[in-house]
């Protein structure tokens, strides 16, 4: 019995072992054999990888969110609020007076209740504004100014420690980047989220809302994919992180409504603007122009292929539609065709367009315009 059973566990362990050591063999050794261009040619070799299969085994995996949109936006959402305009419309032939409410999106951005929003988003005269916070409460609220350059909105709620959005850098959002918009402006508190992408940014579009920019008016903003817009009016888009990227905003052009975002730098520096009270301190200048691209200068055989081109709303050429009459522009001896290329000592080109550098100074500033006027380079200060 004893030598049976010994016999028996030997055989049971070379068939084990054997089993494994071809298991191993075929699985791994012939797959090697039949891409092996020399071994392969050995007779024995190449029979024994005829009839070898091999198998790719492709493994799903699954890619989760590091969170919900509802948890990356939790913080910003406390910082959304709804506004309640209340206010009258008189009827031009009657004149009868009747009452007129709206509710848009605004966001705090200050822990001592300022608050932004887009200037769609409210009745901008003759009214009275409620906000309702994420926690219930109601406030009443003051209107604090209106940012004629960015189209932004600021009301004051008289409430301390109030949760303010944290803002981020919007130049490091680039195309493709996922963001998500929060709105609320369903007249009780309730937020509501869309997930989209960054499409584009518009380095040329200009919120005069014409076929070419105003002076004073911001140019440059970005464009995204998010589905029904108007809902998120005056509210902010944020990136993954939770930090507002941009406010939503919103022109009536040519009888449709374009919707964009108006990018968080821009935003920080209005907001300082309104902390200090100098929102009606901005720089005027009054010209019309157009942002030269290397398209534009090509199609229309210019000599330079950036600055801002002096030009009319209109395809009369005429001077008086190009600048203001009575503008620091006009009296500066601006005119029509000119191409400024430099404020001071910055380039005008499609990063730092007119507009926007012109922005950086107060009413009553003097800068120096370079200009290129028919090819002749000048110098021309302007009091702002």
């Amino acid at each position: 019995m004893n030598s049976l059973g010994r016999f028996l566990s030997i055989t049971i362990f070379v068939f084990i072992i054997g089993g494994i050591g071809g298991v191993y063999f075929d699985q791994h050794v012939l797959p090697a054999i039949r891409d092996n261009k020399w071994l392969s040619r050995i007779n024995f070799l190449e029979k024994t990888a005829e009839n070898v299969t091999v198998i790719t085994r492709t493994e799903q995996v699954t890619v989760k969110e590091d969170d919900s949109v509802n948890e990356v936006a939790s913080q910003a959402s406390n910082a959304v609020v709804n506004i309640i305009s209340i206010g009258t419309q008189k009827d031009p032939v009657t004149l009868k007076v009747t009452s007129e409410n709206k509710s848009g999106t605004g966001v705090v951005v200050t822990s001592d209740g300022l608050i932004v929003t887009y200037r769609t988003a409210i009745i901008e005269s003759g009214a009275t504004y409620k906000v309702l916070l994420y926690d219930g409460s109601q406030y009443d609220a003051t209107l604090q100014g209106i940012d004629n350059f960015t189209n932004l909105a600021y009301l004051k709620v008289d409430a301390p420690n109030l949760s303010a959005i944290s803002i981020g850098d919007s130049t490091a959002v680039i195309p493709g980047r996922k963001l998500i918009s929060i709105g609320n402006s369903f007249g009780e508190y309730q937020n509501r989220y869309g997930a989209g992408l960054l499409s584009n940014i518009d380095k040329t579009f200009n919120l005069a809302g014409l076929t070419v920019a105003s002076t004073e008016k911001l140019e440059g903003v970005f464009d995204s994919d998010f589905a029904g817009q108007d809902a998120y009016v005056g509210g902010p888009v944020i990136n993954y992180n939770g930090d507002m990227v941009g406010i939503v905003g919103e022109l009536t052009i040519n009888n449709a409504d374009t919707y964009f975002e108006i990018p968080s730098n821009v935003v920080q520096h209005s907001i300082s603007l309104a902390t200090t009270g100098t929102l009606d301190q901005q720089p005027y200048l009054g010209a019309y122009y157009i942002s030269i691209t290397k398209e534009y200068a090509i199609a229309n055989n210019l000599s330079v292929d950036r600055g801002a081109l002096i030009y009319a709303p209109s395809p009369s050429g005429k001077q008086g539609l190009a600048i203001i009459a009575g503008s620091p522009a006009e009296s500066a001896g601006l005119k029509i065709g000119d191409i400024v290329t430099m404020v001071n000592s910055q380039a005008v080109n499609l990063d730092n367009p007119l507009s926007n550098l012109l922005e950086q100074y107060k009413k009553g500033d003097t800068v120096t315009l370079a200009i290129d006027r028919a090819g002749t380079t000048m110098n021309i200060d302007v009091k702002l």
